[in-house]
């Protein structure tokens, strides 16, 4: 018998939902970061 756990159960449903909701916020940090990064050069060159 195999330790895979089965897709169907609640507790691995909860589980892959936390995953992916650690995985978004993480991806929207990145985004966030990327941006703010973008407007910081864009006003640094316009005084340049």
């Amino acid at each position: 018998m195999t330790d895979t756990p089965d897709p169907e159960s609640p507790e691995y449903m909860e589980r892959r939902k936390q995953v992916i909701r650690q995985r978004n916020v993480a991806t929207a940090l990145v985004l966030g970061f990327f941006v703010v990064l973008f407007f910081a050069i864009t006003i640094v060159k316009m005084k340049i």
